[in-house]
């Protein structure tokens, strides 16, 4: 039989079985095309919501690898010859370099500034940092645990 027999038993009423499949109702459809697109825009929302936006830290954590490559050897940390400036360093920063291990703590001699209010009697200052556990070898020939620590600002 051809498709118009089809059409024509429906249109007189003995439609045949399965003739009227995957049909919905609109409300239906348009409950489920509601929840779809609330689930999605929930999804987007929750999205921005958890993932970071701009870092703080831009520049402290690329600084304090090219810092460690500068004072380590064989992934061991020497606190002597902590860099103040140089090719370790971005251009108009300043940076604080601090080893810190169970037996001392040694610096590049820069103290980071305390990050001010901006209410006048201290100005606001914007300070990086970043930290990575390193070894360290001391002064005895020891090598022990510890922490390589970097502190940027202009």
């Amino acid at each position: 039989m051809s498709s118009s027999s089809t059409r024509e038993r429906a249109v007189f009423g003995r439609a045949t079985p399965g003739a009227s499949r995957a049909q919905t109702t609109p409300l239906v459809a348009l409950i489920a095309l509601f929840a779809v697109c609330t689930g999605i825009s929930l999804y987007a929302t929750t999205l921005g919501a958890v993932t970071p936006g701009e870092t703080t830290n831009a520049l402290a954590e690329p600084t304090l690898e090219r810092v460690y490559d500068e004072v380590s050897e064989g992934g061991v940390v020497s606190p002597v010859g902590l860099p103040r400036d140089g090719p370790a360093t971005p251009d108009g920063y300043l940076v604080a370099v601090a080893v810190t291990a169970p037996k001392g703590t040694w610096t590049n001699g820069r103290r980071p500034p305390e990050s001010g209010s901006g209410n006048g009697v201290a100005p606001a200052t914007n300070v990086d940092t970043a930290e990575r556990p390193v070894s360290v070898a001391t002064a005895d020939g020891n090598v022990v645990w510890g922490t390589l620590r970097v502190w940027m600002w202009r």
